[in-house]
């Protein structure tokens, strides 16, 4: 009788492991009722923790600028439409790179371009103290745009 108790006659329990790193839940279908945040050797748990450190990383990239644009607009003596200008740029920067790095993650993958993106990003984010028109705002902002 293959796939049964021979003593109850009842199914017998499928289990995919026969034992767990992690307390699991039988009758929940082995699912797992702890999670060790801190334990870097499962690939779960790498991956969680590189995802939300990659998102902090482009958020920080992405928003360098905001609290600084009022300062950056007295010093460099800039308009509202300057400034606004500056923020549609980098609007369409982020536009622009979602529709271009569409087609490459599905060739190359998701991890390269995420590294990729985020190393390029950062050296605008650097050189925002060489700041000195509307103009360089405005380009600066495109390429800091790219990182959203």
């Amino acid at each position: 009788m293959s796939g049964t108790d021979v003593a109850t006659g009842a199914p017998a329990e499928w289990k995919k492991y026969q034992e767990y790193s992690l307390d699991v839940d039988p009758d929940q279908d082995d699912r797992a009722t702890e999670i060790k945040l801190c334990n870097f050797s499962r690939p779960h748990m790498r991956a969680f923790h590189f995802s939300w450190i990659g998102f902090f990383i482009a958020f920080f990239i992405w928003f360098a600028i905001a609290p600084l644009l009022s300062e950056i607009q007295d010093t460099l003596d800039l308009d509202k439409k300057e400034v606004w200008t500056s923020s549609i740029v980098g609007v369409g920067g982020t536009i622009f790179m979602r529709f271009l790095l569409g087609p490459f993650c599905d060739k190359i993958g998701p991890r390269v371009l995420f590294t990729f993106v985020l190393c390029f990003a950062s050296i605008p984010t650097a050189c925002t103290g060489f700041v000195n028109s509307a103009t360089s705002l405005a380009v600066l902002r495109l390429f800091i745009g790219t990182a959203g």
